[in-house]
């Protein structure tokens, strides 16, 4: 890796590490990266996810306060997500790699689209229930649980859009304010992309200069994500990931 690709690399992982903490989808950031320089699919996407743990829980430390009286929900949420990340981890490995160029470039998409149509959806589900009368239920029931268990095996699959999964899952399911719902997120990114690195470093193959990288400059994004997550418009971090998503998936297409 020359100097130029090494800076591009970690500029990558602190774009990652920011946008992660803030919403999600950072690996739409450091996995085309890591494909432009010639690393093959799996083991860009197995190095990117040992990477993206320090941010991870950089990300999560900076969303402390929002943790507070969430001790129940982190328990639940957390053995699921533990459980749905050992999952996809497990199917990243067993499935050959043509299957994974094939379905990432669509669940990629699939995210894309719950980016573009969350807020619509959330707002469609309050007039319901102010219809109905009807009161979420205070950890959102099985539903959610479901949810986040299917998300967190994507995210141990793959992980881009991850965090917009779970922002969407729990901002239509919870009552709770938008912050709150994010450091749950940050938690649960953690618990996912550190299960599944765990099971990746036993048998998988890393490019290890990626690696050390990515975890320094998403470590460094966590802090500067949990800053100013409160300040930047939703809609404009919607367009960029749109954005960088829908350049992932022309990458993919044509290689």
């Amino acid at each position: 890796m020359s100097i130029w690709e090494a800076v591009a690399v970690f500029a990558a992982g602190l774009g990652a590490g920011t946008i992660n903490t803030i919403v999600g989808s950072g690996t739409l950031i450091t996995f085309p990266v890591l494909l432009a320089f010639g690393l093959p699919p799996v083991t860009a996407n197995v190095s990117n996810t040992l990477g993206l743990v320090p941010g991870a829980l950089s990300g999560a430390f900076g969303y402390r306060r929002e943790l507070t009286g969430q001790r129940r929900r982190l328990l639940r949420f957390g053995a699921t997500a533990l459980l749905g990340g050992l999952s996809g981890a497990i199917l990243l490995l067993a499935l050959p790699s043509t299957a994974f160029d094939a379905i990432v470039p669509v669940l990629i998409a699939v995210a894309l689209v719950l980016v573009v149509v969350q807020p619509w959806l959330a707002r469609k589900l309050r007039a319901r229930r102010e219809r109905n009368g009807t009161v979420p239920h205070p950890d959102g029931g099985i539903a959610l649980l479901l949810g986040l268990l299917l998300a967190s095996a994507y995210g141990g699959y793959f992980g881009a859009a991850q965090g917009v999964l779970y922002l969407s899952l729990m901002g239509l399911l919870l009552h709770e304010d938008l912050q709150r719902i994010n450091a749950l997120k940050n938690v649960l990114a953690a618990v996912v992309n550190g299960v599944a690195a765990v099971f990746f470093l036993f048998v998988a193959t890393f490019d290890w200069t990626a690696v050390a990288l990515i975890a320094v400059g998403s470590t460094l994004g966590g802090q500067l994500g949990a800053k100013v997550g409160r300040r930047l418009p939703p809609p404009a971090l919607r367009a960029v990931i749109v954005v960088v998503g829908l350049l992932a998936i022309a990458q993919l297409l044509l290689r």
